[in-house]
């Protein structure tokens, strides 16, 4: 059976007589002596029935005929007596009757609500004004949440109660169990015409939370624009910091939630220490972490930088790292037109996301080579990807990786042997520092690896002639072949230089052909007299051993 429905064959003659408002059939049942205090399914009596249909003849008979003062006070299921739900529904005569019999006005529910609570909530504001006039708790906390009157009043719209209960003397700066305000509720939930009242009786507009939040935090938060302007019209400080961590502003929170209009309200106003500032979070993080790519843009075009101070709060070294731990690969190309500056991990990021088009586009823009202190964790991110090597690695090595820096005991032993096989191509492998040259040899030891044949012997005098000029080179002229193609050097050497031996043999075309195309345009260096035969020859030669 529900509790909540009303069921005529549950109610109980005289309940019914109420209901229907039938005074004349009320009078004979009370003259016969039937009892007023049955309750039907929902814990219903007579008194209630006749409360919630406004039958003032009907409630005047049953308050005449209780059977103690508590009947006026008798509660449903619910908990609600007589004058909450009067109250709940509107049925001023029928308040106005309870009260003038003795009904508390500040009686609570089992929900903490009073009838004031109720009356508010459903808009009906000449029972506010009546249950005020009977004393009603003006101030009091009308709800389990702590909201009072004013609360639900700002939250429901309802500007002519919020009136009523300002010139009545409700505290405007009311703070329910959150130390949230009437004007926080209404900047919260975009009730422009409460949030204009509130202002104009000197609501305080920088009021703020128990969370530090503020109510243009809030509006901002939500995206109500009309909101967010009238509060900074009013003077609202978009400079207050709004959490527990101290450095979210209203301006984070419009970025991360892809509110653009709020956005561009905010930015002329805002302090840019939160961009660059130590323990400071940049706005560029929140718009990355919301995925809101228009106001990204928005942020950089106005000067907000791309490569953005360390974000502790969000374990992320850079916007370009939160960009691979959101996977939002489309805000990449954003953060590279601003000029992003590209840091030796985010190809590390490229390899954890297989995202290899990508990492070879970062080599090509001039991306950082990852850094001693980055070598362990990229290493990690490699080894993910060590099955595409091909995609890959010879980009990275002829870029000016170390191959040294792959062969620690980690890669060595969780790598294919093909893998392994390719970098040692780019090493010495006769003079290995002794702490790889042990690893391998374990390695070899208790694996199934076969090692490539010609590493049994000393590699060829050109293979290390092009290792050391490539170790007099810098990073940056080696993450082209350009620097290497303009050097007045035959094509076959300046091939040589650029491994092309080694990755025909390994069959990476796309890294032969894309170094293959980079010759047009350019005139190979001529090889036509004897001398320059010799050297081709040598060269050819050499690349065979």
């Amino acid at each position: 059976m529900d509790f909540t429905e009303a069921y005529s064959d549950r109610c109980s003659a005289v309940g019914l007589a109420a209901r229907e408002g039938n005074v004349k059939m009320l009078r004979k049942l009370i003259k016969r002596g039937y009892s007023i205090d049955v309750p039907d399914n929902r814990g219903w009596m007579p008194i209630h029935e006749a409360a919630v249909h406004n039958s003032s003849e009907c409630l005047r008979l049953l308050i005449c005929a209780a059977p103690s003062d508590n009947y006026i006070k008798s509660e449903t299921f619910e908990g609600m007596c007589a004058l909450h739900l009067s109250a709940s529904h509107g049925c001023l005569e029928s308040v106005s009757i309870l009260l003038e019999a003795g009904a508390d006005p500040n009686e609570v529910t089992t929900e903490a609500t009073t009838p004031l609570f109720l009356a508010v909530e459903n808009g009906h504001s000449g029972i506010v004004k009546l249950l005020l006039q009977y004393g009603a708790n003006i101030n009091g906390h009308h709800s389990w949440s702590g909201w009072n009157s004013l609360h639900q009043a700002s939250f429901q719209g309802y500007t002519e109660i919020i009136k009523i209960l300002l010139e009545k003397g409700a505290n405007k700066e009311c703070e329910d169990d959150f130390g949230i305000t009437p004007l926080f509720v209404a900047a919260q939930y975009g009730k422009l015409e409460s949030l204009r009242m509130l202002v104009s009786y000197g609501a305080n507009i920088n009021c703020q939370a128990k969370d530090k939040a503020t109510p243009l935090l809030i509006a901002a938060q939500e995206g109500h624009a009309k909101c967010a302007e009238l509060l900074l019209s009013k003077g609202a400080d978009p400079n207050l910091y709004c959490n527990e961590e101290e450095w979210q502003l209203p301006i984070h929170a419009a970025a991360e939630m892809g509110h653009k209009n709020i956005l561009e309200l905010l930015l002329p106003l805002t302090d840019r220490i939160c961009d660059r500032g130590k323990g400071k979070v940049s706005p560029v993080y929140s718009a990355i972490y919301g995925g809101n790519k228009e106001c990204l843009e928005m942020l950089l075009k106005q000067g907000y930088s791309p490569d953005a101070q360390k974000c502790l709060t969000f374990g992320c070294r850079s916007p370009m790292c939160m960009v691979f731990q959101k996977e939002f690969f489309d805000l990449i190309p954003v953060l590279l037109k601003y000029g992003i500056t590209l840091l030796g991990i985010n190809l590390g990021y490229c390899l954890y996301h297989g995202k290899f088009t990508l990492f070879r586009r970062f080599l090509k823009l001039g991306c950082w080579l990852p850094s001693e202190d980055q070598i362990p964790e990229f290493v990690s991110y490699a080894i993910k990807a060590h099955e595409q090597y091909k995609e890959w690695l010879p980009y990275l090595l002829l870029a000016g990786f170390n191959p040294l820096n792959l062969l620690c005991k980690l890669w060595i032993y969780s790598v294919h042997e093909d893998a392994l096989n390719f970098v040692l191509e780019f090493t010495n492998w006769k003079r290995l520092p002794p702490a790889v040259e042990r690893n391998l040899s374990d390695y070899k030891e208790s694996s199934t690896w076969i090692p490539n044949s010609h590493f049994v012997f000393i590699p060829s005098l050109s293979h290390l002639c092009r290792l050391e000029i490539r170790s007099i080179l810098k990073s940056e002229h080696l993450r082209s072949d350009q620097f290497i193609r303009e050097l007045p050097l035959p094509a076959c050497l300046q091939d040589y230089l650029l491994f092309l031996d080694i990755l025909r043999v390994n069959a990476i075309p796309a890294v032969v052909e894309s170094l293959d195309d980079s010759d047009e345009g350019i005139p190979p260096a001529s090889c036509s007299s004897s001398e320059d035969a010799e050297k081709r020859e040598a060269c050819d030669a050499g690349a065979r051993r």
